[in-house]
């Protein structure tokens, strides 16, 4: 019996590791289906990630250049060098390589050691080695070969590094890039996409161990090089902008910097955006001296914060990053809304008594300053006058509700949408609770805030017919052979103004440019238009109690048919004058006199101004004395001889020197005479007809610039300081402004 029941408990067990065996292996086979069939492509792919060690190689970034072709921003070829540990035998081997490489490449010893010491077949020592630097390198594997028997253990791969041939140049606008040439900031940052190009593939074999195996197991795959930008900016127009923005800054001692827009009136390029007082775009993150040492003062713990602070200013964009009271160069707009609604016309009066009170708030006329008053005048003397009294009751006869549509009509209410980063929006009054007041002061440009490129956009449309045009940096986008890519086409946004009206703006702010409050702006032989800005700042008071303000001037050429507007404002001039008229509108009228002729706009000069007009001086050594009279009295000039001989040995001014006609040559006939001199006068804060008699007086010739076709003109600068000594007959360049302390 006992033997039966062990027969049976066999037969159990047997059966059951029978159908453990047919589980397991079903599962087994259900397993291996599901991997064939379901995850093959999975596993398939961490197979080739487990034996495939993949190095990302740089690709070179697109090119920048300005709307000639001149080159703005390059990738240069430079080098990497990475080491191949694995092919170390030992430590000795390790460390005369991490010897070697630190003292050609700066580098610390040990920690080149620590890397020498990982199983790999690619450790980065340097990025970005320079070409010298590369020989050495060279010269150091050659050494390691020959003398060491140290084979594979260091090697050069090819790299870039970001440079700028033009250094301050347009920073703001161009921006930088970073250690690994991504885009930091401007259009190197707005483009980054487009530019950085396509990473190289190193893929390189390894082992179970995760170990590289040789090169012949290795692929190299090229990067592609980035796109190319090609920007509306014209280097030559970006850097007159610039010369003499800088020099405004200087003689104004402007606190915070100044911006110069200039942009095709038609298709809203932008030629130059010179947002100065930046910084060198190859040494981004090195802050002027003055800056460091603020910086060095402060407590540790707060500097820094402040050093950001003082980079990200640094870097700012101010025209359009920036907002500002646009202040009197406003009022164009609201007297076109008001003409293009025929609620005014030129005939229209207004009363001007040095004030206007609007809802119990009384505000004032900048007359109001002197005790003066416009008294009545029409709509053109109000533009020339700058009458805010005008403006409000102007602001008054449109509303709210249309000074509103209007206000979002020329774009101020939204972004222009301009190809950079960081634009700012407006900062307008809540339009639920926007009162007269409010109404009266925005009339004037005044209390509320907008972009520098807002408001150029915004002339543009009034000097091109009545069209809000999109402006744009970047004129077309290239591939790495030339092949274009894109181009920028015109976009009008919507007609704001009808061409009548834009045809009555455009004469009035002409006149204003010749005899009006705009007539420091004043171009000679061309047909300027603009208007004057001086805008009080949101801050009331600075540290010592006097108001901050902003001086801008904004202009058109030519005024019937413009091609190009021009923005100009410095932000807080902290010397005696703060009217735009005083410090803006010089400089615009400085930019614009190379600008013009440089873009072949045609002259119109008026008869006074062909008379004044400087011509080239001829040559007349070598001739005799009578000769040298005769021929310098058919070129228009007076003479001057110098010394006892019989033929000229020199003149000054030298032969090709732009002179006044009329102008003085002095002769020189001998070695003595040569050796004279006169001590420049002091001649600023005279008129014309002075400034010529002290010229004349001190053997001198002065080339006249600025506004001097006015009884009120008055000298405020000369190119040769006074108490200098000169040879006779040296042209001194004198600037005239129609004085004055209008807005």
């Amino acid at each position: 019996m006992a033997q039966g029941v062990n027969q049976k408990l066999n037969k159990r067990a047997a059966l059951l590791l029978l159908i453990i065996l047919v589980l397991g292996f079903g599962a087994a086979i259900l397993r291996l289906g599901w991997l064939q069939l379901v995850d093959a492509s999975e596993l398939q792919k961490r197979a080739v990630d487990q034996q495939l060690s993949d190095t990302e190689l740089s690709a070179k970034r697109g090119t920048i250049y300005d709307t000639n072709g001149k080159i703005l921003a390059a990738s240069a070829s430079v080098w990497k060098v990475v080491l191949a540990p694995v092919y170390f035998d030992n430590d000795e081997e390790r460390h005369i390589v991490a010897k070697g490489l630190s003292s050609i490449l700066d580098v610390d010893e040990n920690v080149i050691f620590e890397k020498a010491q990982q199983e790999s077949y690619y450790v980065e020592v340097k990025r970005q080695i320079e070409s010298d630097k590369r020989e050495e390198v060279i010269e150091f594997i050659d050494q390691l070969a020959e003398v060491h028997e140290i084979y594979s253990t260091v090697y050069l791969l090819d790299d870039y590094k970001r440079y700028y041939p033009y250094g301050s140049l347009a920073s703001s606008v161009i921006g930088f890039t970073g250690a690994d040439e991504q885009g930091l900031a401007g259009l190197e940052y707005q483009y980054d996409e487009v530019l950085t190009g396509t990473p190289g593939r190193l893929v390189t074999a390894v082992d179970s161990l995760g170990t590289a195996m040789p090169f012949e197991y290795s692929q190299n795959i090229p990067a592609g090089d980035g796109s190319n930008l090609v920007l509306t900016i014209d280097e030559t127009i970006q850097s007159i902008a610039e010369k003499y923005m800088l020099q405004g800054i200087e003689d104004h001692a402007v606190f915070n910097r100044g911006v110069c827009i200039i942009m095709d009136v038609n298709t809203g390029a932008v030629r130059a955006m010179a947002s100065v007082g930046g910084f060198d775009l190859n040494d981004p993150f090195t802050l002027t001296a003055e800056k460091e040492a603020e910086i060095k003062k402060l407590p540790e713990k707060d500097r820094a914060d402040a050093r950001y602070e003082a980079l990200s200013n640094m870097w700012r964009n101010k025209a359009v990053s920036d907002t500002y009271y646009p202040g009197s160069v406003f009022k164009m707009c609201t007297a076109a809304m008001a003409l293009e609604e025929g609620l005014v016309n030129e005939n229209s009066t207004f009363y001007c008594s040095g004030a206007y009170t609007v809802a119990d708030t009384t505000l004032g006329c900048h007359v109001q300053t002197y005790g003066g008053s416009h008294g009545t005048q029409n709509l053109r003397e109000a533009i020339k006058n700058s009458c805010n009294p005008a403006l409000m009751q102007i602001g008054e006869l449109l509303g709210i509700d249309l000074f509103n549509q209007y206000y979002d009509a020329f774009g101020f209410s939204e972004r222009t949408g301009i190809d950079l980063p960081g634009e700012a929006d407006d900062i307008y009054f809540d339009r639920d609770t926007m009162g007269e007041v409010h109404l009266a002061t925005a009339s004037f440009g005044q209390n509320f805030a907008i972009t520098p490129i807002q408001m150029a956009t915004a002339v543009a449309s009034i000097a091109n017919g009545g069209y809000l045009v999109q402006p744009h940096m970047v004129e077309r986008i290239e591939d790495s052979k030339g092949n274009v890519i894109s181009t920028t086409s015109t976009e009008v946004k919507r007609q704001v103004l009808s061409e009548e009206t834009t045809a009555i703006i455009c004469d009035i702010l002409e006149e204003n440019a010749v005899s009006g409050s705009g007539s420091n702006g004043y171009v000679a032989g061309y047909r300027v238009a603009g208007k004057t800005g001086t805008s009080e700042k949101k801050v009331d008071l600075n540290e010592d109690g006097v108001q901050d303000y902003i001086a801008s001037f904004c202009g058109f050429a030519p005024a019937e048919d413009a091609e190009v507007v021009c923005l100009v404002f410095f932000d807080t001039p902290t010397g005696a004058a703060y009217y735009g008229s005083q410090v803006a509108a010089p400089v615009f009228a400085k930019i614009m006199s190379e600008v013009l002729p440089y873009l072949e706009i045609a002259t119109q000069y008026t008869q006074e101004e062909l008379e004044a007009l400087d011509t080239t001086a001829d040559t007349y050594i070598g001739m005799t004395v009578e000769e040298a009279e005769r021929a310098a009295e058919q070129g228009g000039f007076t003479t001057w001889v110098k010394g006892e001989g019989d033929k000229v040995v020199a003149q000054m001014p030298e032969a090709g020197t732009k002179i006044p006609q009329g102008g003085n040559v002095v002769l020189y006939t001998d070695g003595d005479s040569i050796m004279d001199t006169t001590t420049v006068p002091n001649l600023i804060g005279y008129s014309v007809s002075d400034v010529l008699y002290f010229a004349t007086y001190y053997d001198l010739n002065v080339s006249i610039s600025g506004m001097s076709n006015s009884a009120l003109s008055t000298s405020y600068s000369q190119s040769i300081p006074e108490g200098t000594e000169v040879a006779p007959g040296t042209v001194i360049t004198v600037t005239f402004s129609a004085g004055g302390g209008t807005d």
